[in-house]
C-alpha cells in the first residue's frame, strides 16, 4: 500500500494558524485552478487524519471526503458524524499493517503534524506531495513537528504555479 502526505504550508512550514484557522489557502485559489487535486484524490482509496484535523473538517459546511474511507487517530471517545468514519486506537504500524493487509492501495495522510511526526518516524511515507503556500505565518501549526528522525527523500517534481504556489513531490529513498 501507498501512503502519501499531501498537503499545504507556508513557506515558513505552518501548515495552520495558532488558532487552527486554514484561511492561508484562500491565497492561492483560482478558477479552474486544483493543483491536481481531483486527479490525487480519485487515486486514494481511504483517509487517515488527526483527531484536531477531523474536528476542524467536521464542523466545515460541506464534508471534504465524500465517498472515503475515512480513519481518525484519537485517544477520545468520540462518535461518528457520518458513516464511513472510523476511530483508531492503536499504533500507526499495526494500522497500517491492518489496511495494507485489507488490500488497500493508496492511503492519503491528510495530517496533522503530530501524526504526520509519526508516520515519519516509522518511515511509513512513501510519497510527499508538499504544496509551499507563498505566505510566512511567523507561527502557527508546525507540518513536521520535531522531533523526529532524519529521513532522506528524492525530489521527483517541482512545479511552479502563478498563484505563487509551488508543488514538490518527493519519494522515499528505499534503503
Amino acid at each position: 500500500m501507498k501512503i502519501t502526505l499531501y498537503i499545504a504550508a507556508s513557506l515558513d512550514g505552518y501548515i495552520a494558524r495558532s488558532n487552527g484557522e486554514l484561511d492561508l489557502l484562500s491565497i492561492v485559489e483560482k478558477k479552474d485552478e486544483d493543483y491536481g487535486y481531483k486527479k490525487f484524490y480519485d487515486s486514494v482509496d481511504s483517509i487517515v487524519m488527526g483527531r484536531k484535523t477531523y474536528d476542524f473538517c467536521k464542523d466545515l459546511q460541506e464534508w471534504p471526503y465524500e465517498g472515503k474511507d475515512v480513519f481518525v487517530f484519537t485517544n477520545r471517545q468520540l462518535s461518528p458524524n457520518k458513516k464511513d468514519i472510523f476511530f483508531v486506537k492503536v499504533g500507526v504500524r499495526e494500522f497500517v499493517e491492518e489496511l495494507d493487509n485489507r488490500g488497500l492501495n493508496h492511503l492519503w495522510l491528510v495530517g496533522g503534524g503530530e501524526l504526520v511526526r509519526l508516520f515519519v518516524n516509522y518511515n511509513l511515507i512513501d510519497e510527499y506531495i508538499i504544496s509551499l503556500l507563498p505566505i510566512f505565518l511567523g507561527e502557527g501549526t508546525p507540518l513536521f513537528p520535531a522531533p523526529f528522525k532524519e529521513q532522506k527523500i528524492k525530489l521527483m517534481s517541482l512545479k511552479a504555479y502563478d498563484t505563487g504556489l509551488v508543488q514538490l513531490i518527493y519519494q522515499k529513498i528505499k534503503n
